[in-house]
């Protein structure tokens, strides 16, 4: 059975959406599941939330202790040194050690980030691990984005294992035949760019993977790329304003439709479609983001995540171990050890 390591207390709301999270993906999922955490906090919260410590459909969640909690205002080299006995420290060496096969954690993304990096380890062939985010489309399917935030600074071989690893979890987890690959850049045109973007280009356009060229920020959205590659720095910026964009016009979207009696009956007739639009911008809809390149399979999701996104964050980690991704990632970045650095 597949056992997913869950970060009970990472989060704004922890462990109020972790535990009901993982109690419903353990049984929709049939896979087994570990809370990490305060013991006494995580079976308080599962009485509140089921007016029992162990509600019946729980029977696949396992709670281990772990003391600490790494706040999300703490300082991440620090905090990870000093705390050894935190919730994503403990969890990580579940599965470093092979009680679980995935880490899922709502914490400080930094201290994630290091944490696996240090106890979990990366992958042999992997230089650096990337953040991979799904942005919905116009076409319906999600664009793979990443690097969103692990790497600031990045050469071209490091673009192009990105790339390899992206499209892998485009083709295994949203289900893309034939990924077609972007590279971010600042226009169409080969000769467009920094010189990180020319040279990866040139790694691109050499490989196996169905590179389509440059694309643009506005390319996030149209779908006319399944993966979309650049460096952490330029990722995390376009991530960031991707989801206050999209929050603002939600806010503004409400604001309008309750102006006058005309447009509260008009969004009365059109709730159902209303509801779909703000599923298909909803963040929780694609649980976390993965991070790329451990070795073991590790997602973070945003602090503000609540129970549905922490069900489909996990979701995304089991779909990852059933897919072998790492196992693939090691394959296809090992078929081009012709490239250079």
């Amino acid at each position: 059975m597949v056992k997913i390591a869950v970060d009970a207390m990472g989060g704004d709301f922890a462990p109020a959406s972790e535990v009901p999270g993982a109690v419903e993906a353990a049984h929709d999922f049939g896979i087994g599941v570990i809370l990490v955490g305060r013991t006494e906090d995580i079976e308080a919260e599962m009485r509140k939330q089921y007016g029992r410590s162990r509600p019946g459909r729980a029977s696949n969640v396992e709670v281990v202790d772990a003391r600490e909690v790494i706040a999300m205002d703490d300082p991440v080299a620090t905090a990870v040194r000093r705390k050894r006995n935190s919730s994503i420290r403990v969890a990580a060496k579940l599965v470093r050690d092979g009680s679980a096969h995935a880490l899922v954690s709502a914490g400080n993304t930094g201290a994630v980030m290091m944490t696996a990096k240090l106890a979990i380890g990366t992958l042999s062939r992997v230089d650096r691990p990337a953040l991979a985010a799904v942005m919905p489309a116009i076409t319906g399917r999600g664009t793979v984005i990443l690097d969103v935030g692990a790497n600031s600074d990045c050469k071209p071989l490091h673009l192009y294992q990105f790339a390899v690893m992206g499209s892998l979890f485009s083709k295994v987890i949203l289900g893309v035949s034939t990924p077609r690959v972007g590279l971010l850049s600042i226009g169409e045109e080969e000769i467009k760019g920094n010189d990180l973007t020319k040279e990866t280009f040139k790694l691109l356009k050499k490989s196996q993977l169905n590179f389509i060229g440059n694309v643009e920020g506005r390319d996030m959205y149209t779908g006319e790329a399944d993966v979309i590659i650049c460096d952490g720095f330029t990722g995390n910026v376009a991530l960031k304003v991707s989801e206050g964009l999209i929050e603002t016009m939600m806010r503004m979207l409400k604001e309008e439709l309750q102006g006058s009696l005309q447009t509260k009956a008009g969004a009365l007739l059109s709730k159902p479609a209303f509801e779909r639009f703000k599923q298909r911008l909803d963040y929780a809809e694609y649980g976390g983001a993965p991070l790329l390149g451990i070795n073991g399979v590790t997602v973070i999701c945003h602090g503000r995540s609540n129970a549905r996104a922490i069900r489909n964050a996990i979701r995304v980690a089991r779909d990852f171990c059933l897919g072998n991704i790492n196992d693939k990632i090691e394959a296809e970045i090992g078929a081009r050890v012709a490239i250079s650095h």
